[in-house]
C-alpha cells in the first residue's frame, strides 16, 4: 500500500482532520506533505475543500501547517472538476495568482487532475487563462507540461501552441522585473522540454523557431530548456545543434 493509499485509511478513520493535518504536514519545512494532501483530496468533502482552500494568506503563511490546509483544498477542487464540476474553475483561477507558492503549485497539481480526467476540458479551460496575467499564463505552463497528460499528439500540438503564444507574449513585455513575470519566465524555462518530448515532431519545430529570438528572457528560456536532460535523451544530436544555433544568434 502506498503512503497516499495510507493516508487516506487513516483520514477515513478520523473525526476531525485538521489537528493531524497541520502535525503531518511537512510545513514548516523544504517540501511539504504531497501525499498526504494527494489523499485529502481523494478522501475529502466539497464543503471541507471550500473551508481550507477559504484560508488566505492573510491567515496562513506559505511555509504553514495552515497554509497546507489550504494547499489540500485547492487539490480537493480539482478533484471536483475532474468529476464534473467546473464551476470550481473560476475558483481556481483566482487562486493562481495567489502570492503564495505553494498554493500556485497545489493549483497546478489541481489543473492536472482535471487533465487526467478530461484533457479536452482542460485544454478548452488553459486556451481562456492563457489570455489572462503572468501568474494565470504559468498556471497554464505549470498545469500542461506534465509527462502524465502529454500521450495524445493532437493534444500536445494545442500544448505547444500555448506555450508558442505565452512565449510570444512574454517576449513582448515591458516591465520584467515582478515576481509573477519571474515565475512564469522560470515555468517556460522547463516546460517547453516537456512537451517537446511528448512529441518531438512537433516540439522540435516549434522551439527551433525561438532559436533566434533576440529577446533576452525567451534566449534564457530556450537556453534552459536545452540543459535538460530529458532533451538530450531524447536527440543529443538535435540538442547540440540547437545550442550551437542559440550561441550563434548570440553572436549575431
Amino acid at each position: 500500500m502506498s503512503k497516499r493509499d495510507q493516508y487516506y485509511q487513516t483520514l477515513l478513520t478520523l473525526p476531525e482532520w485538521d489537528e493531524y493535518l497541520c502535525r503531518e504536514s511537512g510545513l514548516p519545512g523544504p517540501r511539504g506533505n504531497l501525499e498526504l494532501m494527494q489523499a485529502v483530496a481523494d478522501a475529502g468533502d466539497a464543503r471541507r475543500f471550500e473551508r481550507y482552500a477559504a484560508i488566505g494568506p492573510q491567515q496562513a503563511s506559505t511555509n504553514s501547517p495552515q497554509g497546507f490546509l489550504a494547499m489540500c483544498g485547492v487539490v480537493g477542487l480539482g478533484r471536483l472538476a475532474a468529476e464534473g464540476d467546473h464551476t470550481r474553475l473560476a475558483q481556481l483561477r483566482r487562486l493562481a495568482t495567489d502570492p503564495r507558492w505553494r498554493i500556485r503549485e497545489a493549483v497546478a497539481i489541481a489543473l492536472q487532475r482535471l487533465g487526467a480526467a478530461d484533457m479536452p476540458a482542460l485544454l478548452a479551460e488553459m486556451a481562456a487563462w492563457a489570455e489572462g496575467g503572468w501568474l494565470e499564463q504559468r498556471a497554464v505552463v505549470a498545469g500542461l507540461c506534465e509527462p502524465a497528460l502529454l500521450g495524445d499528439p493532437a493534444q500536445v500540438e494545442q500544448v505547444l501552441a500555448l506555450l508558442d503564444r505565452i512565449t510570444a507574449d512574454l517576449a513582448q513585455a515591458t516591465e520584467r522585473k515582478s515576481e509573477d513575470f519571474i515565475a512564469l519566465r522560470k515555468g517556460l524555462a522547463y516546460g517547453w522540454s516537456v512537451a517537446v518530448v511528448a512529441h518531438p515532431a512537433a516540439g522540435k519545430a516549434c522551439l527551433e523557431r525561438w532559436l533566434v529570438s533576440t529577446d533576452k528572457d525567451v534566449r534564457w528560456i530556450v537556453r534552459e530548456n536545452l540543459k535538460k536532460d530529458r532533451l538530450r535523451r531524447m536527440d543529443a544530436a538535435w540538442v547540440e545543434q540547437c545550442q550551437a544555433r542559440w550561441a550563434q544568434a548570440n553572436i549575431s
